[in-house]
C-alpha cells in the first residue's frame, strides 16, 4: 500500500486507537523518506482534505508531520496554519511551505498567539514584519525584535519606535536586536532608563566610524519630526540668546546664570545650552525636562564642558531635593561617560549643521 493510500483509509478507521495505529504507520513512513512529486502532491491533497475530520490531536500530529518534512505540502501546510493554535504553532514556526500571503492571513485573522508563533520563523519578510507590527501587541512585536532573522523595514521601525516611547518592552528590544539602525538607538537614547542607556553607550563605543556616516542622514532626516514642538515662549528666548551673541561668544558658564534665573529663563537656556553643543533645541528640551541627568552628563561630555560646570548644572536641575549632596554622584556620573562615545551620540544630533 502506498503511502498517500494509507492516509484515504483514516474514514474508515472509527476507533481512535485504530486512527492512532494508522497516524503511526504514516509517520513512519513519511520519516527518513521522501515522497515522489506524485505521492508528494496526492498526500498533500488527501492530509489537507481528511485532517478537518479529526481531532486536535490527530492534527497536531499531521502539523507536526508537515512542519518537519522538507517535501513542500503547501495545502496542509495552509489549512493546518489557519487552524488552533495548537495544530498551527509547529506549521508556523517551521514550515517552509507557507507563502507570504498565507503568513499575512494569519496575521490579519488569527490570535496574538499565532502572531507569536509567525515571529520565531527562521526568516521573517518586510511584509510580514510590517504587519505583525501594526497587529501585535508589545510581547509579539519584542519577540520579532527578537529574532535576526526577521527582515525589519524603515517604515516599520519608524512604528515600533513610536509605540516604545511608552514601552519599556519595546524599548529593551530594540536596544538588543543586532541590526537595529543607529540612529534610531541613538533617538532611543534620548527615552530609555538608565541601564539601557548604558547598553547604547557600549554599543556606541564598538561602532566603526563608516557604520556611524551611514546613519547620519536618517539621523538628520527623522530628529526634527520626532520632537518639533516649540514652547510658548521660543520668540522672546531667541530674542535673548540674540542679545548674549552680541555681547560676544557665548561661554559655558552662562548657562549657570541662566539656570539660576529660575523657569522664566529655562527655553533661553535650553537654547544657549544647544547652542553650545551644536545641536538641535529639542534633544536639549527633552534631557532637560526630564531632567534626565544621564542624557544631559552625555551632552556635556560630548560639549567639552568641564566636570564642576554639569555638577552645577546637574545640582540645578535635579527634582530629588538632594542638592549639593548629591554633588559627588553627579561628578561620578559625568566621569562614568566615555568621551569619544559621548561625541559620536552627539554628531547624530548636529542635524543643522550636517555633523
Amino acid at each position: 500500500m502506498s503511502r498517500f493510500a494509507l492516509l484515504k483509509d483514516l474514514p474508515n478507521r472509527a476507533s481512535s486507537e485504530a486512527r492512532r495505529d494508522l497516524l503511526r504507520e504514516v509517520t513512519e513512513s513519511l520519516r527518513g523518506n521522501t515522497p515522489s512529486a506524485e505521492e508528494a502532491g496526492e498526500l498533500d491533497r488527501i492530509m489537507a482534505s481528511v485532517a478537518a475530520d479529526f481531532s486536535v490531536e490527530v492534527r497536531t500530529e499531521f502539523a507536526r508531520l508537515v512542519a518537519a518534512s522538507a517535501t513542500r505540502f503547501c495545502q496542509s501546510a495552509e489549512q493546518f496554519a489557519l487552524d488552533e493554535i495548537e495544530v498551527a504553532a509547529p506549521v508556523l514556526k517551521h514550515s517552509q511551505a507557507l507563502s507570504d500571503d498565507v503568513l499575512l492571513r494569519v496575521v490579519n485573522e488569527k490570535s496574538q498567539q499565532h502572531m507569536m508563533a509567525v515571529t520565531q520563523r527562521n526568516t521573517v519578510s518586510p511584509r510580514v514584519s510590517h504587519a505583525l507590527v501594526e497587529r501585535g501587541e508589545d510581547e509579539v512585536v519584542s519577540s520579532l525584535l527578537g529574532n535576526e532573522g526577521a527582515d525589519i523595514g524603515d517604515k516599520t521601525y519608524d512604528m515600533v519606535m513610536e509605540r516604545a516611547d511608552s514601552s519599556p518592552l519595546l524599548q529593551a528590544g530594540l536596544v538588543r536586536r543586532k541590526s537595529v539602525p543607529l540612529d534610531l538607538l541613538n533617538d532611543l537614547y534620548l527615552k530609555a532608563e538608565a541601564d539601557l542607556r548604558r547598553e547604547i553607550m557600549a554599543k556606541f563605543e564598538q561602532v566603526q566610524p563608516a557604520e556611524l556616516e551611514k546613519a547620519f542622514g536618517r539621523s538628520r532626516s527623522r530628529l526634527t519630526s520626532r520632537y518639533r514642538q516649540m514652547p510658548d515662549d521660543i520668540a522672546s528666548a531667541r530674542a535673548r540668546l540674540a542679545a548674549l551673541e552680541a555681547r560676544g561668544p557665548l561661554t559655558p558658564s552662562i548657562l549657570v546664570n541662566l539656570l539660576r534665573e529660575g523657569p522664566a529663563a529655562r527655553t533661553a537656556f535650553v537654547l544657549v545650552f544647544a547652542k553650545l553643543a551644536d545641536v538641535e533645541l529639542e534633544v536639549i528640551q527633552r534631557a532637560v525636562e526630564g531632567p534626565n541627568l544621564d542624557t544631559l552628563a552625555l551632552l556635556s561630555r560630548g560639549a567639552s564642558f568641564d566636570r564642576a560646570l554639569f555638577v552645577t548644572l546637574a545640582v540645578g536641575l535635579d527634582k530629588s531635593n538632594g542638592g549639593l549632596a548629591k554633588a559627588e554622584e553627579f561628578g561620578a556620573l559625568y566621569e562614568s561617560v566615555p568621551v569619544q562615545a559621548a561625541q559620536r551620540a552627539l554628531r547624530f544630533w548636529k542635524v543643522r549643521t550636517g555633523g
